[in-house]
């Protein structure tokens, strides 16, 4: 590990503690400054507020310009895009639905934020987490690719499904997910797509001009730490939106944090093990691993306070995503590395 850990740079090595760092300053820029949240939310681009959108494609954007686009037809098989699928659209649903219900029986408005999660698929800090792991960036991103279009067919059929129809099948008081394909469309197109294209131009006239042994040895390293700057900038804002409201109901956190970390470890569990059970290589399987653990909380979070506001408690069991996810999803790659050394030996 230590070797690994080596080989990060400094911004890398010590990211759990810029992380946490970038939390509390939101939270006291939230504290000193309580309009903030209201002043950054004025302008809004696909339902999410103009300055976090920033934030997001600058997080994206180095990330997608390393992917060996020229490689992406030999990233994958039929079988472990059907896997992914499976995982991604059946199972993660199911999943957090279950965790909910069971262990949120008696708050419906954070239930309902955390439905919304699960059915918000990764998008952009998955990617990070598989580059950290040493999973294969061009096969992360043809998954990520792919619950894109899923994201933008499915979203608003499976949350009116899982909000609407299964309560009532519970015997619960149903909540409306009022959200149309177009909405979830402009926002995969804007804060994926853009980068996207952006990371495909940039790779393909870059390399034409100055070789693939130049690009990826000496212009991506160069790029890499805007991905984990903007990384905190965007938590930096989004906890300066709704920090104050997490220090006022730590119990509240808790309670949303359990059902979430239970999702990360089994989803990446699952994901792993069937990597294993398929021959696939740590590469792949890491790839298909964290796409399965991961979600896409900026997608999230504009949901929920676009469709039930601000202040409700499916926006605050939103943002209490990325407080989760950072530290789990970090703690997931030290164990996908554990897992590579057992597994994999020849590979590290």
């Amino acid at each position: 590990m230590g070797a690994v850990s080596a080989r990060l740079s400094r911004l890398d090595r010590f990211l759990p503690a810029w992380i946490f760092a970038a939390m509390a300053l939101g939270i006291g820029l939230g504290r000193v400054f309580p309009d903030l949240g209201a002043a950054l939310d004025l302008v809004k681009v696909a339902g999410v507020s103009v300055p976090i959108g920033i934030g997001l494609i600058g997080m994206m954007y180095p990330v997608l310009a390393k992917v060996r686009y020229e490689t992406i037809g030999r990233a994958g098989n039929p079988r472990l895009m059907g896997t992914s699928l499976i995982l991604n659209w059946i199972v993660g649903p199911l999943l957090m639905f279950a965790l909910a219900w069971l262990l949120l029986p008696d708050l419906p408005a954070y239930r309902n934020g955390l439905v919304i999660v699960g059915l918000a698929r990764c998008i952009a800090m998955v990617l990070i987490w598989n580059s950290l792991a040493g999973g294969s960036a061009e096969l992360a991103a043809v998954l990520v690719a792919l619950n894109s279009v899923f994201q933008i067919l499915t979203y608003s059929v499976l949350g009116w499904f899982f909000l609407t129809v299964v309560p009532g099948w519970l015997g619960a008081e149903s909540t409306g997910l009022d959200v149309s394909m177009w909405d979830i469309a402009k926002s995969v197109l804007l804060f994926l797509g853009v980068p996207l294209v952006a990371g495909f131009v940039t790779r393909r006239v870059l390399v034409a001009r100055r070789g693939a042994a130049w690009y990826d040895g000496v212009f991506a390293p160069r790029i890499g730490p805007m991905a984990l700057v903007s990384l905190l900038y965007t938590i930096v804002l989004m906890f300066a939106m709704q920090g104050d409201r997490i220090v006022q109901l730590p119990l509240d956190v808790l309670r949303i944090a359990l059902p979430m970390l239970i999702y990360f470890a089994v989803m990446f569990g699952i994901a792993f093990a069937l990597s294993l059970w398929q021959g696939l290589t740590y590469e792949q399987g890491a790839a298909m691993s964290f796409t399965a653990a991961g979600n896409n909380f900026e997608l999230a979070i504009a949901v929920a306070i676009g469709t039930f506001g601000i202040a409700s408690g499916e926006a605050l069991a939103a943002v209490v995503g990325p407080l989760i996810e950072v530290p789990a999803l970090i703690g997931l790659v030290y164990v996908s590395l554990a897992l590579k050394r057992r597994y994999f030996p020849a590979a590290t």
